[in-house]
């Protein structure tokens, strides 16, 4: 079997959406198969599957459908992977790299770092950025500028980092950069020794000093799998959540809430607002509109406290408000800067 690489431009039935360019080079790899008789009268995706099984058969029903597979005397594709095959037909594949086994590389990208010492960092993310590789978003993560940023991310597991923000949340996250300290963050997250604070505008009157602990279990929306939802665990499955809100100002159209998490499950602190009916300004997933210049929902991690894994120095980071949620606190007369949160 032929392993050898060859440029994409050699292949006689390439597409025009498949030619290399500078600023995302495609390596791909070629294979020659030789069908044999235990191939005869098989579809094309079944006898590729049996003779390149460390690819899964959709991945190459997909090279299929994209003019990557075809017979080595013939300059064309065969792009229906229902094709019977015959014995003694030799194919020729390019196995291109998928989006996934791109998406861990380095990418150099400005990121605030607020703290950074021999086994800890600690990030100012903002919003708009994703935490993690994931369809839709195989690039331009923090994982891939913490991978530029830091050589030792390489050897940690999803590059150090231990919890996250989802994308249109700002603010502090605490990254390892060492094995030794992501496993004691790991512990002490679990352990509710990492206490993390947020501040939200949500939609009503919430009156400043105003405290309410809402404990309900989250889960997968049953109706919709793309949200959570409070679910009861006697009818789905789900986990204890509990989060303790305090008013910080108040008009009657919004309100400047503190948030406390005292458990950290998906989206929990818009699911529980959203659930005693204050949702986030901008968060549309989960009932809030957009109000005060603000197209992204507004929640900020704004302070993080623990005890330094190695020294167990007691630390306490805070991150300033980003322009976009303190323009919006100025133009719904929320005062921010008189509070002491």
């Amino acid at each position: 079997m032929n392993h050898a690489k060859q440029p994409l431009s050699d292949k006689p039935w390439v597409h025009g959406d498949a030619e290399e360019n500078e600023d995302s080079p495609v390596e791909s790899e070629w294979r020659e198969l030789q069908l044999l008789a235990e191939h005869h009268g098989e579809r094309l995706d079944r006898v590729l599957a049996g003779l390149i099984p460390e690819f899964s058969r959709s991945y190459l029903q997909q090279l299929i459908e994209q003019g990557c597979v075809g017979f080595d005397a013939e300059a064309r594709a065969l792009t229906k992977p229902s094709l019977r095959m015959k014995a003694g037909q030799t194919l020729r594949v390019e196995l291109r790299p998928t989006a996934q086994s791109q998406a861990f590389v380095p990418q150099v990208m400005a990121l605030d770092t607020v703290h950074c010492d021999p086994s800890l960092r600690v990030i100012h993310k903002p919003a708009g950025l994703v935490v993690h590789p994931a369809p839709g978003h195989w690039s331009g993560t923090l994982l891939n500028g913490l991978l530029a940023l830091d050589v030792a991310a390489a050897s940690l597991p999803r590059a150090g980092i231990v919890h996250r923000l989802d994308k249109d949340t700002s603010g502090l996250m605490l990254v390892a950069r060492t094995r030794g300290c992501m496993d004691a963050l790991v512990a002490k997250i679990a352990a509710r020794e990492v206490q993390r604070e947020y501040l939200a505008i949500v939609h009503g009157h919430w009156p400043a000093g105003h405290a309410k602990d809402i404990e309900a279990p989250l889960g997968r929306d049953p109706r919709n799998r793309l949200r959570m939802a409070v679910v009861d665990l006697e009818r789905h499955s789900g986990k204890s959540a509990r989060t303790t809100v305090t008013g910080l100002a108040a008009t009657p159209q919004a309100s400047l809430v503190h948030c406390q998490l005292h458990t950290g499950r998906t989206h929990q602190i818009r699911v529980h607002l959203a659930h005693v009916g204050f949702p986030l300004l901008g968060d549309d997933l989960y009932g809030g509109k957009e109000m005060a210049g603000l197209t992204r929902q507004a929640l900020h991690a704004f302070r993080l406290s623990l005890a330094h894994p190695d020294t167990h120095e007691r630390l306490s980071f805070e991150a300033p408000l980003p322009l976009e949620l303190a323009t919006a606190l100025a133009a719904l007369g929320l005062r921010y800067n008189e509070i002491q949160a």
